[in-house]
């Protein structure tokens, strides 16, 4: 059926607005083919600003956190002058923008997105567990010298600081899918 047809099928030809030239059916695709990929285009702009907007509240939480360095370990402290390890991440993070971001290191091990070790960058979560599950968190801060480092409020008596990994029980998160 041509095009004409089809438009006056559907009522969509209104009398005297015939074209002056008939339209092809592959000039027709191609015109839906554009838009098509003039949509992914736009799609794909979108979704790499929204990357790159995520990788710098990232960086900015890990700056955060670096500015933390030397305060005091405290039991369910999150901030702004003493921290526990799930304190720490949750005020960093928060901060910078990841306003959902749980308050305690089991609760954040479920929210963040589980990676491999191998695709870890700087500023993603360790999470530290043993037999009864995660019971410490630290801010991913590099590879250095043939170790991986963690910037974390360790335990009492202790200040936020960057320590090489201590132990093989741990797995990484990342927030950089949200």
């Amino acid at each position: 059926m041509s095009l004409i047809l089809r438009a006056l099928a559907s009522g969509a030809l209104a009398v005297g607005l015939l074209a002056t030239a008939p339209v092809t059916l592959d000039q027709a695709h191609g015109a839906t083919a554009g838009r098509d990929t003039q949509q992914t285009q736009k799609r794909e702009a979108r979704r790499e600003l929204h990357r790159k907007a995520i990788a710098r509240k990232v960086g900015h939480a890990v700056g955060i956190a670096v500015n933390q360095k030397g305060d005091p370990y405290a039991s369910g402290a999150a901030g702004p002058d003493r921290f526990d390890c799930s304190g720490l991440t949750y005020f960093s993070y928060r901060k910078a923008g990841f306003k959902h971001i749980p308050r305690t290191s089991a609760a954040q091990a479920h929210f963040a997105d589980r990676i491999k070790r191998s695709n870890m960058r700087r500023g993603d979560l360790i999470f530290f567990y043993d037999g009864g599950g995660v019971y410490h968190v630290g801010v991913y801060a590099g590879f250095k010298h043939g170790h991986r480092w963690v910037l974390h409020s360790p335990y009492s008596g202790t200040r936020v600081r960057t320590d090489k990994l201590w132990t093989d029980k741990w797995f990484a998160g990342t927030l950089r899918h949200r």
